[in-house]
């Protein structure tokens, strides 16, 4: 039996934690080196990072962030956003990233992705995929947070970039993205009844119940959750005293106010759940 990864995934604007619905309306949170490190401690499996608008204005400025958590954090680091050239997925692995995620530059290019294999191995190259679904049923690929469509059907993109030796596969169902709304298990299982590599399964996840529902319903080794966690952490943050006195919408993060649908909870308390429902994590 695989066991199943819980990966926070912190969306970054500049130098601040965002998040919104259908990864638009970004709301600012506070810190990402904050959130990082809480997450580490509370036992996340791995962390991704993903700069929301670095493709919006063609540059990444994670470097940074990504340098300074390694300094406290111990887990893989997954790194996206902007990253299109080998000397950018360089940089960014220099910086303390253990993978990085490709998208946009993937699309236009898609021998980036062989040529990337190659130099860094297929374990450090990961394919993001923004999946929407259209009014015929069928789910396609976006790229700049859903903004732009691609032509391409998620699948046939998927068993394309697992034959150009991507190592894995962040699959993200738009429209359920920050809803909490529950998991997309058709999107996930058409994509995993194609491919080989890991799947983490992104988007949607409102409460614990949706989490095992992911797990026990679809073939997927890791889901990446945002909201069900971050208004959790934002509390224990705080109350911890950590830097997030000028982050943030401090009228929201004060109100204690979550998004509708999101019932917030730990990792512990989700990996706690997965344990009992016979699900393999890592306690």
């Amino acid at each position: 039996m695989k066991t199943i990864r819980i990966i926070p995934r912190i969306d970054v604007k500049g130098p601040n934690v965002v998040k919104g619905i259908h990864l638009e309306g970004l709301r600012v949170l506070g810190t990402p080196n904050s959130f990082a490190k809480y997450y580490y401690e509370q036992g996340a499996d791995e962390i991704i990072y993903m700069d929301v608008v670095a493709s919006l204005y063609g540059r990444n400025s994670l470097l940074d962030v990504v340098s300074k958590t390694a300094e406290d954090v111990f887990i893989p680091i997954t790194v996206g956003g902007g990253l299109r050239s080998i000397d950018d997925i360089s940089a960014a692995l220099k910086s303390g990233a253990d993978k990085v995620s490709i998208n946009t530059a993937a699309i236009n290019d898609n021998k980036l992705i062989s040529r990337a294999a190659d130099k860094f191995g297929s374990s450090t190259i990961v394919i993001a995929i923004e999946a929407i679904r259209q009014s015929n049923g069928r789910y396609y690929a976006f790229t700049d947070n859903g903004r732009e469509q691609t032509g391409m059907e998620v699948v046939e993109w998927a068993t394309i970039v697992e034959k150009l030796g991507a190592g894995e596969i962040l699959l993200t169902s738009v429209d359920a993205e920050g809803t909490g709304s529950g998991g997309d298990i058709e999107l996930i299982n058409s994509v995993a009844n194609e491919v080989n590599i890991p799947i983490i399964a992104h988007g949607g996840v409102g409460n614990i119940d949706h989490a095992v529902d992911i797990v026990t319903s679809a073939n997927t080794s890791a889901i990446a959750l945002s909201s069900i966690l971050h208004y959790e952490a934002i509390s224990k943050i705080t109350a911890n005293n950590l830097d997030l006195e000028s982050e943030g919408n401090r009228e929201f993060l004060s109100s204690n106010r979550v998004v509708k649908n999101i019932d917030v909870c730990s990792i512990e308390m989700i990996k706690q759940k997965l344990s009992e429902c016979g699900v393999e994590v890592r306690l």
